[in-house]
This record gives structure tokens, sequence and C-alpha cells, in this order.
């Protein structure tokens, strides 16, 4: 998934952890971002890079899915790494 620094890391994995459970409601359905987050140029910046990695697709601005690539992603990314002891 797109490289998030320390500052925008919490708004990145809100984003991702919000679109991820509005997909897996209806991956269809597209997610209108609060006004406060529209108007934050680092989720502007976020969401572009989303956008251009082909992880989420915007309708307008402020609205906003996950797709089919975006989710596979978020999920490896927040599954828990197994470690096999030998």
């Amino acid at each position: 998934m797109t490289q998030c620094s320390m500052l925008e890391n919490a708004l990145c994995s809100d984003i991702l952890v919000r679109l991820a459970e509005y997909y897996e409601e209806d991956p269809g359905q597209f997610v209108h971002l609060p006004q406060p987050t529209v108007a934050s140029s680092v989720a502007r910046q976020t969401v572009s890079e989303l956008r251009n990695e082909g992880y989420v697709e915007e309708e307008v601005r402020g609205v906003i899915r996950l797709t089919a690539r975006g989710y596979q992603a978020f999920k490896k990314k927040s599954s828990p790494v197994r470690r096999q002891w030998a």
C-alpha cells in the first residue's frame, strides 16, 4: 500500500479501515468523507496517492471507494504475520 509518513499514518490508516468496512458491506458503495477530512490537504494527498496506485476510485472530490486491488492489499497488510517456529 501507499507509504505514509509518520504524520499521515493515522489518517491513512483511518481512511483505509473505514473504506474496508464499507467494502465488506457493499464493494460498489462510495463513501462520503467528512468535510474536515476533505478540507485537509494531508487527506487530499493521501486519497490522491491511493487513487494513483489504483487502491481507491474517486467519484467526485470527497466521495471514494476502495477497489478490489485496494481491499486485497489492505487485507494482506492488516493480517497478522504468522511465525513458524522450528
